[in-house]
């Protein structure tokens, strides 16, 4: 049985300052928004998030840039956030841009206990500045290391009290592998049902790697709104 909340601030109750997380997502898609809400209203600061990308001006992580409560992103987009953008340029933000495979492989090897890897992915460019590098088979490679977060915080569609998580098509994105990662992982799911009501081949990230898990309501604002005349 998984510790589960009522309260997503009771969740993230011992997220303290200067830590590690990591966030799923990718855009506004699978983001663990009430999560994300509570770290608004704990007003942890200092912190070095791991996410595809820094939410909007409005929601999502963006909020926490709102709030001046992260210090380091590591992400591969960053296109969305003008405040994301304002911040960089000011220098209050330190950013660490990966390539998006990159960055899923690190978490993934993170999560496998692989404390690092080559890649050729960004090899004659400033990410390979500074890192080791070696040739196989006549071609270079990158070193990249394998990232970790203290927390992982994910979202899924389905969970039971058993952790075992199921996520809705395109959500899963960077949500399983970072479920892995963390030190502590917190799911939220829109619908937590009983132990064995899920089919076990469904499972897409097994109840291992979850501590706790809270259930809530979803907004699931849209990104960007396109519409024909």
């Amino acid at each position: 049985m998984k510790k589960i909340y009522s309260r997503s601030v009771d969740a993230v109750e011992d997220i303290r300052d200067g830590m590690t997380l990591m966030v799923g997502g990718f855009g506004l898609v699978g983001i663990p928004e009430q999560l994300i809400l509570a770290l608004v209203e704990k007003e942890v600061r200092e912190l070095t998030v791991i996410s595809n990308n820094c939410g909007v001006d409005d929601w999502g992580l963006g909020l926490l840039l709102q709030k001046r409560q992260i210090k380091k992103m590591i992400g591969s987009y960053v296109g969305e956030n003008k405040e994301f953008e304002r911040q960089v340029l000011s220098g209050e933000l330190e950013v660490e841009l990966v390539p998006q495979g990159t960055l899923a492989e690190r978490i993934r090897a993170g999560g496998a206990g692989i404390p690092a890897f080559f890649t050729p992915a960004g090899v004659g460019t400033v990410v390979a500045e500074g890192k080791d590098k070696r040739f196989f088979n006549g071609k270079e490679y990158v070193l990249e290391e394998a990232l970790r977060a203290d927390f992982s915080l994910v979202r899924a569609a389905k969970g039971d009290s058993a952790g075992n998580l199921i996520y809705n098509k395109t959500a899963q994105n960077f949500n399983p592998m970072m479920a892995a990662a963390g030190k502590v992982t917190i799911a939220e799911v829109e619908e937590l049902a009983e132990i064995g009501s899920i089919d076990p081949n469904e499972v897409h990230t097994p109840g291992i790697y979850i501590q706790r898990m809270i259930e809530s309501v979803q907004e699931k604002r849209v990104e960007k709104r396109t519409v024909s005349r």
